[in-house]
């Protein structure tokens, strides 16, 4: 790693960092590659990553029609947690959880990790009865998750409102300790980078309009860029366009596509060190390290591209976020944005071979797709490496649309994350 002294810095600030170095090349595509990745976003590095570090293929492309991470990867709200209901369901977030709490040290690159615990409220006994089910389930799974009511929530978290006469007074909660937030952009920079010294290619501004394939099976891919790049095996990991994509190759996916909004607060002094999701008032809240409120809650409700989103989700979002935490109501709003998301019937993401010989797509992660990452990536590379899914990843491929053996995850996604 070069350092600079002071003097150092202001040199290179003034020649407009034109001698720093790169964290990553950028380099002109080759003719042909083993793998070609489209999606330059956290799961596509990360796959890219795992498959140069775990199964030594290193002639790679990630193709990325913008730049990289900018996609959803840098319009979520960061939280991770592995509390889901369904056992496939929670051993692949589960997986995914224990890259996390290593991620920083095998990229050597600060995620900003912490570790600061994920509550979801109860404010009916429907509520508690659903929480205490996913308890117990998550402790038969191996997956931490615990039971908080009354005096001992309100101590844990002062600012939340516990009182009884809350328009919808809290009971309880359920708590996953190690769940909590990590920075997004770091996620992306650190897996680009670390692929990019693995000898991946890294391809920006690529964006892909066509796939080459013959008698069935898939030989390349057409770029509005570069023309034609030859691959023997695609994986296609374009979180909220994936259904665009497998058009391109001639079959359907059972996914719909909604735009996901969420807020940033002015930075206020911290009071919030914690991660609360409500599912009955439809709202959740972190605070950032910089003193903005994080704030989310769940799908526009139409089908759609656009990143604006809808007011009425920003009223109804607001509204859930005072009943929780009154003490915000004249907190004021610096921004919003929406991410497309990926949305599969039964709530839980596709990692799948396809009708089209070695393409593979892995999507419909929905609002879970952040905390998936590191998980997502890994089992992905499996299935590019040897041309089947990994045993996590089994449950998940497309064959469960005929079959009917749903992972029907909508109770545990929550409020969205």
């Amino acid at each position: 790693m070069q350092r600079y002294s002071g003097f150092g810095l202001l040199k290179h600030s003034l020649s407009f960092h034109e001698n720093w170095q790169r964290v990553w090349r950028n380099p002109t595509p080759k003719k042909r590659y083993d793998v070609i990745i489209i999606g330059g976003g956290g799961h596509g590095l990360s796959t890219a990553y795992y498959l140069a570090k775990e199964h030594g293929i290193t002639n790679i492309a990630v193709l990325e029609k913008g730049h990289l991470g900018g996609g959803n990867i840098c319009r979520n709200t960061t939280i991770v947690r592995s509390n889901y209901l369904w056992d496939e369901s929670a051993a692949l977030y589960e997986h995914s959880m224990k890259l996390w709490e290593g991620l920083s040290q095998d990229l050597n690159y600060n995620q900003m990790f912490s570790q600061r615990g994920v509550y979801h409220t109860c404010h009916t006994l429907q509520d508690l009865r659903t929480n205490e089910r996913l308890v117990h389930a998550n402790r038969l799974q191996g997956v931490d998750n615990e039971m908080v009511y009354g005096d001992q929530l309100q101590k844990e978290i002062p600012a939340l409102d516990c009182s009884p006469d809350a328009r919808y007074p809290i009971l309880g909660a359920s708590v996953q300790r190690r769940g909590g937030n990590a920075r997004h952009d770091a996620v992306a920079w650190g897996y680009a980078r670390a692929a990019d010294a693995l000898g991946v290619d890294l391809i920006q501004n690529c964006e892909v309009i066509g796939m080459e394939i013959n008698d069935g099976k898939i030989t390349g891919v057409k770029t509005r860029a570069h023309g034609t790049i030859k691959a023997d095996r695609v994986g296609c990991v374009t979180a909220g366009n994936s259904g665009v994509m497998a058009k391109m190759a001639g079959f359907e996916l059972p996914l719909e596509s909604h735009p996901l909004q969420a807020l940033v607060s002015e930075p206020i002094k911290p009071f919030l060190d914690t991660v609360v999701m409500s599912n009955h008032v439809h709202g959740y809240m972190s605070q950032s390290d910089k003193g903005d409120l994080v704030i989310g809650a769940g799908i526009d409700g139409w089908v759609g591209y656009g990143q604006r989103g809808s007011y009425s989700i920003i009223e109804h979002t607001i509204q859930a976020i005072v009943e929780l935490f009154p003490c915000t109501s004249r907190v004021r709003m610096n921004r919003q944005w929406g991410g497309i998301v990926d949305t599969c019937p039964d709530a839980s993401p596709i990692i799948s071979a396809t009708p089209v010989k070695n393409l593979f797509f892995n999507c419909g992660w929905g609002t879970g797709g952040f905390k998936g990452t590191p998980g997502s990536g890994n089992v992905f590379a499996h299935m590019l490496a040897h041309g089947r899914a990994h045993p996590l990843a089994e449950p998940f491929t497309m064959n469960r649309f005929y079959t009917g053996a749903l992972v029907d995850e909508h109770g545990a996604a929550g409020v969205a994350h």
